[in-house]
């Protein structure tokens, strides 16, 4: 059965982030991609004219974690989304886990990510997002030390699963996640 135009790019995607993770993005060519999906240069020019392009796309995986976290959050009121907090981190750690080839990918190829800085749509996407969360944490129908737990629980969970593919040396992710929601936890215990 043939493949969607979607699949095709998905799979691209893949096998893009699998060799930007082995050999690092400026080591890898668009003619390996090809190799390793068993298409020619051109069939895969059809879906992505340069490397940055396909970069982007892996970016922007990431930036659909953190919209699919806010949106759980539209139409809650203030005392509503506190309460829900704690949930919606814990799936976003989850989600963070079943991603961890992004994560890494971040890690080993920083200085590449830099090359988006100045692309319009990759600085669209961390407009909208940064915008969201200003509203969050601006919210006045939460209490301030609210908004401070909220921001500082994302902060926490960010940097430490971020991290969690190095950072604490040969540690198992699992363990890492274990003590990040320990963390929220803290910041957010059930009364």
């Amino acid at each position: 059965m043939a493949k969607t135009k979607s699949e095709t790019r998905e799979r691209i995607l893949d096998v893009a982030l699998e060799l930007f993770n082995e050999q690092g993005y400026d080591k890898t060519s668009l003619r390996e991609i090809a190799d390793r999906l068993g298409v020619t240069k051109a069939a895969l020019y059809y879906h992505f004219e340069r490397k940055d392009q396909i970069l982007l796309e892996l970016h922007l995986r990431l930036h659909a974690l953190s919209h699919g976290m806010i949106e759980r959050l539209d139409g809650l009121d203030g005392p509503a989304i506190v309460g829900a907090w704690p949930g919606i981190v814990d799936e976003l750690i989850e989600q963070m886990l079943a991603n961890r080839d992004l994560f890494l990918l971040h890690q080993r190829n920083a200085s590449a990510f830099e090359q988006l800085a100045g692309d319009e749509r990759h600085a669209a996407e961390n407009e909208d997002l940064q915008e969201r969360f200003r509203a969050l944490l601006s919210n006045e129908s939460i209490p301030l030390e609210e908004r401070v737990r909220l921001a500082a629980s994302i902060g926490a969970v960010f940097s430490v699963m971020m991290g969690a593919g190095g950072m604490f040396g040969d540690v198992d992710a699992e363990e890492v996640a274990r003590y990040a929601r320990g963390v929220v936890s803290d910041l957010f215990p059930v009364t």
